[in-house]
């Protein structure tokens, strides 16, 4: 399905309404695009497009994960590169399988649906975390981090949501396999990042028309991703790798000084657009969940993905409690609180198979753990950056 133009105008007009009261209500503009959304079906307003995994992917997360690479500082996110794969693959590897294991005997669900819900819901999004920090205005390492890590986990659950997948089509999934697919999708979508990124750059230094480096970017954004996917990579990965090297490089060589301007301008205005459609029609699909059924279910399934959490920051953190990249405590809280869920988890989980063991119970819940991270955490984690401010450095 596609949007029709007044479809479009309808969605725009709504989202400026809210993002001018949300910053007068001092409410973050997310949870009010989502509330938005929401108070569109009490009008049974009946929207064109839905949600699924293919909209969100392939027109969505794109610019939102190029543009938050693009404006991450490669040398502060060096300084702790190594804490940051560690809490992206390690992490994510612990949070799903606390996760799995909880929902297996606390909701009795089978093995097969428990993983993969562990594995889905296990990375943090970057598309509600870099909207929720952008909001506070907040710099710092504590910044970096989470955003560094939200960017790089998203390979690490896809790969383990596929061998999830794989599952129940009773195939072989074994240690040697896992290694050899992780290695082989990192080093795929490494290729694909830097093979666009390295073809915008050489043709972006040959202009100084801003016009022309701005439309290098948007290619570079969705070239890179499409690339990887075709080559059923990571588009993720690839799309975060191009950010990086077209907006660390970009900065120092072959982009002019009207061209940086000029960009900033462009990508703040395409992720603007694209949280806006997201949230909205995140909330439109949130509304007709009904989460008075299995309640239980929905609050056992939020604790333990808030216990995964918890589990898969502190330990590993504490790992480098010796090491120029220690995690001073009040980090790791903001850490694990701020580790949302948002679009990714709705995207794997929009494209399950109907003959998913426990389908419609793991849809429930993603939409309820989505539903708390941007109700309870999109609305504390801001007043909590805000009193913290001054433990931090």
């Amino acid at each position: 399905m596609t949007l029709s133009t007044g479809e479009i105008e309808i969605f725009l007009i709504l989202a400026a309404l809210v993002s001018i009261l949300s910053r007068r209500l001092h409410v973050p503009i997310s949870v009010g695009l989502v509330l938005a959304g929401i108070f569109l079906t009490f009008f049974h307003y009946t929207a064109k497009i839905v949600l699924t995994k293919d909209l969100i992917f392939n027109v969505f997360l794109p610019p939102l994960v190029f543009e938050a690479a693009f404006n991450l500082q490669w040398r502060e996110v060096k300084r702790d590169l190594g804490l940051i794969l560690v809490l992206a693959t390690g992490g994510v590897m612990v949070s799903a399988g606390v996760t799995a294991i909880g929902v297996h005997y606390l909701l009795h669900w089978e093995w097969v649906g428990a993983i993969v819900f562990g594995s889905l819901i296990a990375a943090t999004d970057p598309v509600s975390v870099v909207s929720v920090f952008k909001e506070s205005n907040f710099r710092g390492r504590l910044r970096t981090l989470v955003e560094a890590e939200s960017l790089f986990n998203d390979v690490t659950a896809v790969v383990a949501f596929g061998l999830a997948l794989s599952l129940i089509q009773s195939l072989s999934v074994d240690v040697l396999h896992l290694s050899a697919s992780l290695v082989t999708i990192s080093a795929g979508s490494l290729f694909c990042g830097f093979a666009v990124s390295g073809l915008v750059l050489l043709i972006s230094g040959r202009t100084d028309d801003h016009l022309v480096e701005s439309l290098l970017t948007f290619i570079g954004a969705f070239g890179s991703f499409i690339m990887a996917e075709e080559l059923h990579f990571s588009g993720v990965l690839a799309c975060v790798v191009a950010g990086l090297v077209i907006g660390n490089t970009g900065k120092l060589s072959t982009l002019s000084p009207r061209g940086r301007e000029s960009l900033d301008a462009v990508w703040e205005y395409i992720v603007f657009v694209a949280n806006s459609l997201i949230f909205i029609l995140i909330g439109y699909r949130e509304a007709h969940e009904n989460f008075l059924t299995g309640w239980g279910s929905i609050v056992t399934g939020i604790g333990i993905v808030l216990i995964s959490r918890a589990a898969a920051i502190y330990p590993l953190c504490a790992l480098f409690s010796r090491s120029p990249s220690r995690v001073e405590p009040v980090y790791q809280h903001l850490l694990f609180w701020g580790g949302l869920r948002g679009a990714l988890a709705l995207a794997l989980v929009l494209g399950l198979p109907p003959e998913l063991p426990h389908v419609h119970e793991i849809v429930t819940v993603s939409f309820a753990v989505v539903a708390f991270s941007i109700f309870v955490q999109g609305l504390t984690i801001i007043p909590l950056l805000r009193r913290m401010e001054n433990n931090l450095s």
